[in-house]
């Protein structure tokens, strides 16, 4: 084994049970062997070397390229090995410390997002096969963290629950005039047209989200409530009575949020609400993961609460409620997980085995950083005045039993506003 691998393993992996077979074909064995075990395979020399010099991008790129298989055990138990073992040690590790060093510098830059930009770094992820999404998310295609009211909910009731949540949130009344920044393939915009009698007007970026919203709009007979356009939001004209924004602002770039705020502000109506939902790390700044900037989600950006709370204060909006969900996501990504492996042949057939195995990392990982690490997801509701919502948040959950016995009498329809 290379020797700088080896000496990086040892000092990291001090619980746990980690064996590796090296290109050579030897065993070594890492840990004080309790708990579950993981036996990696690093099949060359030259993964051995990558993985010894940048280890947090050659470990996926590798497992990508076949480089290096999991025998026992499967990658969330190698990462949970790896991320409870850098909780005791991983702070100090050196080259962990020094990719990280190397790579902050230039996250500005890597998250210069122009209009021109944005649209390439979108139909890098979101112009994939429609297909491919339909073999892991819901019926309703929402691609962004549910809602678990409780465990043992299945994936398209918490995703329902998710939405519910969203909706109460806005205090919507019937027929207003609501714009959804991000709009993926427009399940919550046609259930705000459809519960509200509201117009909705979604944005994207993305030529596929945009063809099945659209779609689906017309197969819904919504077509004249709800429509979805390909535009950036930075051109678009107000105002809105509400304003949505779920799982995009991941793609802004801190280089713009003074931009995205300042823009919401001046299309949201003076008496509107705003509620803006995305990914958040708990922990100080960082620079995004390399594997996830390289292959996943390029420009993109996860920020901490106090990146995001100074564009807010400077745009003239008022942060109304800020929750902040913690374990929603990795129990939205395990069921993901489950219903793309159960699909993985089908995968390959669309793409290929190394597409394939890119793909499960980037969901196994994900997990991982919302189970293990500092990922969670924010909910920041924002408006113009102070006094344009309840002085209490008991509208929120009287809003979604409101909700829910719509959707169970199979109504569609909220026949109560928020007050």
């Amino acid at each position: 084994m290379n020797w700088l691998l080896e000496r990086f393993v040892s000092r990291l992996v001090r619980k746990g049970k980690l064996s590796i077979t090296d290109a050579a074909g030897k065993l070594r064995v890492f840990g004080d062997g309790s708990g579950d075990p993981v036996h990696i395979v690093i099949h060359t020399a030259a993964a051995e070397r990558a993985i010894a010099i940048d280890p947090t991008l050659a470990v996926p790129e590798r497992y990508m390229d076949g480089e290096i298989d999991i025998v026992e055990g499967d990658l969330l138990s190698f990462l949970q090995l790896v991320y409870s073992n850098m909780d005791e040690t991983g702070s100090q590790l050196f080259l962990v410390k020094l990719g990280e060093a190397l790579r902050h510098p230039f996250r500005r830059l890597q998250q210069w997002n122009t209009a021109a930009r944005a649209k390439r770094n979108v139909h890098r992820h979101y112009d994939l096969s429609e297909e491919l999404y339909r073999l892991f998310l819901d019926k309703d295609m929402q691609y962004s963290c549910a809602y678990f009211e409780t465990p043992e909910v299945s994936l398209e009731e918490a995703q329902r629950a998710k939405k519910r949540h969203i909706m109460a949130k806005l205090a919507l009344e019937r027929g207003q005039k609501v714009l959804d920044i991000g709009c993926g393939w427009g399940g919550l915009g046609l259930d705000i047209a459809r519960q509200f009698d509201a117009n909705v007007l979604g944005v994207t970026l993305s030529e596929e989200q945009h063809r099945v919203a659209s779609s689906r709009a017309r197969e819904q007979k919504l077509s004249n409530k709800a429509r979805f356009e390909i535009v950036d939001y930075r051109s678009l004209k107000g105002p809105f009575d509400r304003i949505v924004s779920v799982g995009m602002f991941e793609h802004v770039g801190i280089n713009h949020y003074r931009t995205f705020f300042d823009q919401s502000a001046r299309l949201l109506a003076d008496d509107g609400v705003m509620l803006l939902h995305t990914i958040g790390r708990s922990a100080p700044p960082a620079a995004t993961n390399a594997f996830i900037r390289k292959y996943i989600f390029p420009g993109g950006y996860i920020p901490a609460l106090s990146e995001v709370m100074p564009a807010i204060e400077r745009s003239g909006l008022i942060v109304t409620d800020v929750e902040i969900l913690r374990l929603h996501y990795a129990e939205t990504l395990k069921h993901w997980q489950a219903r793309f492996q159960k699909n993985r042949a089908r995968a390959v057939e669309i793409y290929d085995e190394r597409f394939a195995r890119m793909w499960e990392f980037y969901l196994a990982g994900s997990e991982a950083s919302f189970r293990w690490q500092e990922m969670v997801v924010f909910q920041i509701q924002l408006t113009k005045k102070r006094e344009t919502l309840p002085v209490t948040r008991a509208y929120i959950g009287e809003t979604e039993k409101q909700l829910a016995d719509a959707d169970g009498k199979g109504s569609g329809k909220f026949t109560q506003a928020a007050e």
